[in-house]
């Protein structure tokens, strides 16, 4: 650091007085532009860092007319409202602002006349200081006197209150919910964080939870619960016997039926091997044969004796065709037998494989007979 400072003097010493307090003045106004972006940025980065912080704080059980249920340090019973942050982070919630006066929601207010109509929440308290999943609750229509968890927002348990939470700055609505008109020791929880009004419901006063949150459920084991209704042990004797007996007899009714089957398979073998089954095929076949007539006669009646149409279209046809062909036989009796000469004795055709004489083609050729010679 100081070589740098030692060339810059060195360097400026190279200018006259005027020159130096110029590039004094121009770098002077370069570093403030620096400041000024290096700022801006940083701003423009936390905004919606802050952003999604105030919208892990939830408004999260309101009761209005509180009679039997939380009371603070001085004996008194007030109005409630509990803070919880629904993020696993840490969130500190000083300096927000709570109201039920619904004409902050007029854009055109002013800051300080917002703050007049709301009640902020103080500082130097660890219990705002909400670590991930923690709940804390504030005393309404009390005296900020009292202590840092009381604040002097009005409630009209009379009629629905609207109730509001405002982050620091007074202008930015965190979270609000309209709670209906309460019986006495009711309160007004959230059950869900999907931003409805199906994620309210009303708490009967013994389902009241302040400072715990809404949902909750015991946790305990199936060994837990048997140690716990049966101390003794006697039950778990009982349940030890009744298993085994149910087991023996189990086993009794197995092997039984297993006795009778092996039983009636023996006996089955023994007749099997005595007396053959004979076949019944062709009774069957009869039987369903039987049965195919009755039911043609008694669909057509008895004049087909049990034969179906069919049958009796195809004879019919086969008549007709033969009698057209002249196929039938309609003749008395009598074979006729008509003569035919087959030559059968003729010496000529018999004798020789030629049917005629070879006539020689040259005077000094042998003569071929074309009969046998006669002795």
């Amino acid at each position: 650091m100081l070589a740098v400072c030692d060339l810059f003097i060195t360097f400026a010493n190279e200018f006259d007085k005027t020159e130096r307090n110029y590039i004094i003045i121009h770098l002077y106004n370069k570093m403030k532009f620096v400041k000024v972006l290096l700022g801006s940025l940083l701003v423009t980065t936390s905004l919606p860092m802050m952003a999604q912080m105030d919208a892990s704080i939830k408004l999260n059980e309101v009761m209005t007319t509180n009679q039997t249920s939380l009371i603070d340090e001085y004996g008194a019973r007030h109005a409630w409202v509990e803070i919880a942050n629904i993020s696993h982070s840490t969130y500190n919630i000083r300096g927000m602002y709570i109201t039920t006066d619904r004409s902050v929601l007029n854009q055109k207010m002013s800051v300080p006349e917002r703050v007049k109509r709301m009640s902020q929440i103080p500082n130097g308290d660890v219990r705002t200081d909400l670590s991930g999943r923690q709940l804390v609750v504030f005393q309404l229509g009390s005296s900020p006197a009292q202590g840092s968890l009381h604040l002097s927002v009005p409630v009209d348990a009379t009629q629905p209150t609207w109730i509001a939470l405002y982050n620091g700055n007074a202008t930015q609505l965190i979270d609000s919910i309209t709670v209906p008109v309460l019986a006495a020791n009711q309160s007004y929880a959230r059950i869900a964080n999907n931003g409805t009004a199906a994620d309210w419901e009303v708490k009967s006063a013994d389902r009241v939870t302040p400072g715990i949150e809404n949902q909750t459920t015991v946790s305990e084991s199936k060994v837990e619960k048997f140690k716990r209704e049966d101390p003794h042990g006697f039950g778990m004797a009982v349940m030890a016997m009744g298993i085994v007996f149910f087991c023996l007899a189990l086993l009794w009714i197995t092997f039984t039926l297993f006795g009778i089957l092996m039983r009636h398979m023996e006996t089955a073998k023994k007749v099997a091997n005595k007396q053959p089954i004979k076949p019944i095929t062709k009774t069957v076949e009869k039987t369903i044969e039987v049965g195919r007539k009755t039911g043609i006669m008694l669909r057509e009646g008895f004049d087909t004796k049990g034969i179906d149409k069919e049958v009796y279209m195809a004879v019919i046809g086969l008549a007709l065709r033969q009698y057209e062909d002249d196929i039938h036989d309609v003749e008395s009796g009598v074979i006729t037998i008509k003569s035919k000469d087959t030559e059968w004795d003729d010496e000529y055709t018999q004798m020789t494989q030629f049917h005629s004489p070879i006539l020689p083609t040259m005077h000094s050729a042998p003569s071929i007979p074309t009969t046998p010679k006669m002795k």
